[in-house]
């Protein structure tokens, strides 16, 4: 019987509020002109200063445009990321992984899971900021905006490409308008309503600007759970490049290997981890797993015994992977010598 090799990974944070993407723009003008414009004076709408590194202005001129048909701004959005990371797919072929018919519309669930099976790290971020730094380091971000109104909410998903600070203005590729300039109060209003989620999809070996470990490191963990080994281990060598030593990448990456039959290089990941994170259960239990499956009992024992003596919330697997170990084992030569 095989268990389950444990990884160290921090808790997931909510991606998806449940929400669905209703793409119809009928009333699109009529509501945009009835939104809030804000007040003459001080500008709270207005975009941030810029400065500390940031352009004042920048457009992503490599980012593809697909006008969306009804209901279909959801694969048309992804399509325009994926294309621009090198992924060729159209949104009708993204149009049965990602819509959701009763819905009319795709959930965020869905669109992010469908990057991560195209290879590619779904990274969600949140916020004003966020956003035009990933702009500003050549990164376009999709955004979820309501359109509508609160009790008219018309979800809509769009490609931020571009802004200009100076003109108070992003650029978009929305609906069926490529590099749309949105006054960025509009904006603002529209996205503030989703509780400004964004989403990047980059490349395996890409980062984000704004990137936090914990976030990267579940967002290459989704890559594990798509099964895409292969992204999922340039994901972790690319977190180790940016983090040495971080015990969640190298966790992530002995295990990718490890899913892919590569016992020796899944070895080599848990050794160096168990080594600069001795006190990681995990580490020491899926050290001991992999050298059980290559033969070295004596090796294994002494792995699994350390993961056993630290204890922890995964006791009951680490001495499943002990006991495993014993019975594939019986007799090792330094066992017999240590029997009274």
């Amino acid at each position: 019987m095989q268990y389950q090799i444990s990884k160290k990974a921090p808790s997931y944070k909510t991606v998806s509020n449940g929400v669905d993407c209703r793409c119809c723009c009928a009333l699109l003008v009529l509501l945009l002109s009835i939104l809030p414009t804000g007040c003459t004076g001080l500008r709270s709408g207005s975009l941030p200063a810029y400065g500390e590194g940031r352009p004042a202005k920048t457009e992503i001129s490599a980012v593809p445009f697909y006008a969306q048909s009804e209901h279909q701004c959801g694969p048309a959005a992804l399509a325009m990321l994926l294309r621009s990371r090198g992924i060729s797919v159209t949104p009708e072929e993204l149009e049965s992984e990602v819509y959701t018919p009763v819905r009319k519309g795709s959930l965020q669930t869905s669109l992010i899971s469908a990057a991560r099976r195209h290879g590619r790290i779904a990274y969600p971020i949140s916020g004003i900021e966020a956003m035009l730094t990933e702009v500003a380091d050549g990164h376009p971000v999709m955004v979820l905006q309501n359109l509508g109104l609160s009790w008219y909410p018309m979800w809509h998903y769009a490609v931020v490409v571009g802004y200009d600070l100076p003109e108070d203005t992003i650029i978009l590729h929305s609906g069926k308008t490529p590099r749309e300039h949105l006054s960025f109060r509009v904006f603002k209003n529209t996205w503030l309503r989703s509780g400004y989620w964004g989403l990047l999809v980059l490349r395996p070996e890409e980062f984000p600007a704004t990137a936090d470990e914990e976030d990267y490191l579940m967002a290459v963990l989704g890559l594990e759970q798509a099964r895409q080994w292969t992204a999922a281990v340039t994901g972790y060598q690319t977190a180790l490049a940016r983090w040495p030593g971080s015990l969640g990448a190298l966790m992530g990456l002995g295990n990718s290997f490890y899913a892919s039959g590569e016992l020796t290089t899944a070895e080599e990941a848990f050794r160096q981890a168990a080594r600069l994170h001795p006190d990681s259960g995990p580490a020491w239990n899926n050290l001991a797993q992999v050298l059980m499956e290559q033969g070295r009992g004596e090796e294994a024992l002494d792995a699994a015994r350390r993961a056993v003596a630290l204890n922890g919330p995964m006791m009951d697997l680490f001495q499943k992977t002990l006991e495993e170990i014993q019975s594939r084992f019986p007799a090792s030569p330094r066992e017999k010598k240590e029997s009274p």
